[in-house]
């Protein structure tokens, strides 16, 4: 499938987190949801990028936002990433990739000259009657959690909390 572009509905998900809870993305009806997209587990970019979530954590809760992690790892490996680094949002174990198939997230990729299938870095910024606000592709790490935050609060001050 191809990505969800903005203005249209978010598909919906059942997902197990790292302490075994099933999130829902209708669950979060009525606030907005950063559901960000990373390729695996304690790697080094994709604990950069968990980290700069985890410390703006606070600021996302104070506009009413949620943050979900997601890749293709189990909850076992999502435990053990979050306890390592002190993840206190939840991770979401997608092990068949159904959700990043409904995403457009599950691509074909390259890494030294090797081709296969993975989860491509993407963030979505659902608003909250659950269409897609704003989409980032091929996410570099270094300064997203303040720039997701930012269009959080340009979200919420455009349509309310």
């Amino acid at each position: 499938m191809s990505v969800i572009e903005p203005g249209r509905k978010a598909p919906s998900f059942a997902l197990i987190d790292q302490n075994g809870r099933t999130h829902r993305l209708s669950e979060y009806s009525g606030r907005p949801v950063v559901l960000y997209f990373y390729p695996k587990d304690d790697t080094s970019g994709c604990t950069k990028e968990a980290c700069g979530f985890r410390d703006s954590l606070p600021k996302f809760r104070s506009s009413d936002a949620v943050v979900l992690g997601v890749s293709i790892l189990d909850e076992a490996s999502k435990a053990r990433f979050a306890g390592k680094y002190g993840l206190t949002f939840p991770l979401l174990a997608d092990p068949e990739h159904e959700v990043a198939d409904k995403y457009g997230v599950w691509q074909k990729r390259s890494m030294y000259g090797r081709s296969f299938m993975g989860v491509a870095r993407t963030t979505y910024l659902i608003d909250k009657d659950g269409t897609v606000a704003k989409r980032w592709d091929k996410v570099k790490v270094d300064g997203h959690a303040d720039e997701v935050l930012e269009a959080v609060r340009s979200l919420t001050r455009t349509n309310g909390r």
